[in-house]
């Protein structure tokens, strides 16, 4: 065999031959200190590795196998119910409310704090005008004003003892009569009489229907459907915090 065919020869099947080994380099090279791995590696264990603990790697990651890897995203929240009270739970993080559909039905977002109604697992921890709905305490009987009307309907007091309207309510619930008159008929609103805590609590439930009933017949007088008018008696249970004289009212709210 001519030697430029041998030669030829002899290198194809050291190529061949070098070719069909396996890579037999380890994954980890050996070392036995920092200095003999790659930049961003060290030695550990003998091995060079991009890390041995997450305080080796960046900033939202973590170690894993000698490499840093996206650490998982731990949400903070999945529910209202576990963030401090008064904040609300927004892709996985508890934070301040801002509008008062933040709060669930019922509440309202002041500063940034959720203010929510009671608690509640039964009807009976709720008042006697409240049903307990989604462990909350709610009035669903209540509704928002009717839409386009600006008029509102002020409280009117009383004296003590006494359920009689004042000569000072008749402009008050003239006032009322009004705005009544200006919604659709179909719209009512609660009467709902208070009282202060100075009787018992059956007499005073029973002087604060007396006087939303007063306040009732002087709106028919003026000729409001009684049909719309629907007494509600408090009693002592809601005082206004106010002092005595504004406990002794009668408010309005629609329905």
């Amino acid at each position: 065999m001519p030697p430029r065919r041998l030669f030829l020869s002899l290198l194809g099947f050291a190529l061949a031959v070098l070719a069909g080994c396996p890579d037999k380099s380890p994954k980890d090279p050996a070392c036995d200190r920092d200095e003999d791995c790659k930049a961003g590696q060290r030695c550990i264990n003998k091995l060079c590795v991009e890390c041995g603990a997450d305080s080796d790697c960046p900033d939202g990651q973590t170690c894993q196998n000698g490499a840093c890897v996206a650490a998982n995203k731990v949400d903070e929240c999945s529910t209202d119910q576990e963030c401090a009270e008064g904040q609300v739970c927004k892709n996985g993080a508890c934070l301040p409310c801002e509008s008062n559909d933040e709060c669930g039905p019922g509440g309202k977002c002041q500063s940034g704090t959720c203010l929510r109604p009671r608690a509640c697992r039964i009807d009976e921890d709720c008042e006697d005008d409240e049903d307990c709905i989604d462990g909350r305490c709610l009035k669903p009987w209540k509704r928002d004003p009717p839409a386009n009307v600006s008029c509102k309907m002020r409280t009117v007091f009383f004296d003590f003892d006494q359920w009689t309207v004042r000569d000072d309510a008749r402009e008050t619930l003239s006032a009322v009569a009004d705005c009544l008159q200006k919604v659709p008929r179909d719209r009512g609103v609660y009467v709902v009489g208070h009282a202060d805590d100075s009787g018992t609590e059956e007499y005073n439930v029973a002087l604060s229907e007396r006087r939303a009933r007063a306040v009732a017949d002087y709106l028919a007088r003026l000729g409001i459907d009684p049909a719309r008018l629907q007494i509600v008696p408090k009693g002592e249970s809601e005082l206004s915090g106010r002092g005595s004289d504004a406990d002794r009212r009668v408010e309005f709210e629609w329905r």
